[in-house]
């Protein structure tokens, strides 16, 4: 169970971004972007040997010890996940602001389809007619969202297949500190994002406010939903972590529609319907099937 609330709770905080990313409007993506991944980066490295200094030491020493081939894979591993989680900040922030912001909330939808594809193919997680039935209902309502906006639909399954793969990658059998393991992707992405220091917007004056946010971006919505995820895969499997993302624009739909006054249309609401429907049906197959073969 506490796999299961450390991954609901890590898409709730997400779910409520827009309460941060708001105020930050007059900032241009990009810096938001840069900013989030230098603070995030000193905040888990101090983190690290400032509070967990434990486990961070026995994770470097597990990295000595190790063999040859067994480091291969890791460094192999950490490197796609740094890769992918740079590349999935990164397009996310180049759709905002080239494409469309539609498609990045369609991204939301397609991520949890394909993390439960990848986990069936390269994990062998087994799915039952039920989690079937669910991830076909998701299908259903993604291509609800995207009809007549196929080109958003192209970007939103790029941003989806970089966090689902990230996500799949997580579930391994490496023995190092799930925090520890986190700052090396969260660092090693952050460098390969430092070319982005050249299109930095220097014109516009930094307030205390925008310093003050982007900390609270980079702590509580960057490095802790990250590590909730990472922590729930110790437990559970990739297609439920998948599928538990559809918390996340749930309660983005919610904010938009009764904070922030926006206008919705009967397809978003056919399609939040049929999600909230799948993940009932998704999350009751996986508990029913997990009951049964304990009792069995």
């Amino acid at each position: 169970m506490k796999y299961y609330l450390s991954a609901m709770t890590g898409f709730l905080i997400w779910g409520t971004f827009a309460l941060v990313l708001k105020p930050l409007g007059a900032f241009a993506a990009l810096d938001i972007l840069i900013y989030r991944v230098l603070f995030a980066s000193v905040s888990i490295l101090l983190a690290c040997f400032l509070f967990r200094r434990k486990p961070t030491l026995q994770s470097i020493q597990y990295l000595r010890n190790s063999s040859s081939a067994e480091r291969k894979k890791l460094l192999i591993n950490i490197l796609g996940s740094a890769i992918l989680l740079g590349l999935n900040w990164f397009l996310f922030i180049y759709v905002m602001n080239n494409v469309s912001v539609n498609a990045t909330s369609l991204a939301y939808l397609i991520c949890p389809i394909l993390t439960t594809v990848l986990a069936n193919l390269f994990l062998k997680e087994h799915l039952n007619r039920g989690q079937w039935i669910a991830v076909g209902l998701s299908l259903i309502s993604c291509i609800i969202m995207a009809y007549g906006h196929f080109v958003d639909l192209f970007y939103s399954f790029l941003i989806a297949l970089s966090y689902a793969a990230y996500l799949v990658l997580q579930k391994n059998t490496f023995k190092l500190d799930k925090f520890f393991t986190l700052s090396i992707h969260i660092l090693v992405s952050t460098i390969l994002l430092l070319p982005i220091l050249n299109f930095v917007d220097t014109e516009t004056p930094k307030t205390d406010l925008f310093y003050l946010l982007i900390a609270v971006i980079a702590i509580f919505y960057t490095i802790v939903p990250l590590f909730l995820n990472i922590y729930a895969l110790k437990g559970l499997d990739s297609s439920l972590v998948g599928i538990l993302l559809y918390i996340n624009p749930i309660i983005s739909f919610c904010l938009a529609v009764w904070y922030y006054q926006e206008p919705i249309n009967i397809y978003q609401i056919s399609a939040f319907s049929l999600i909230i429907l799948a993940i009932c049906i998704f999350n009751i197959s996986y508990w029913y099937e997990k009951r049964k073969n304990q009792l069995s």
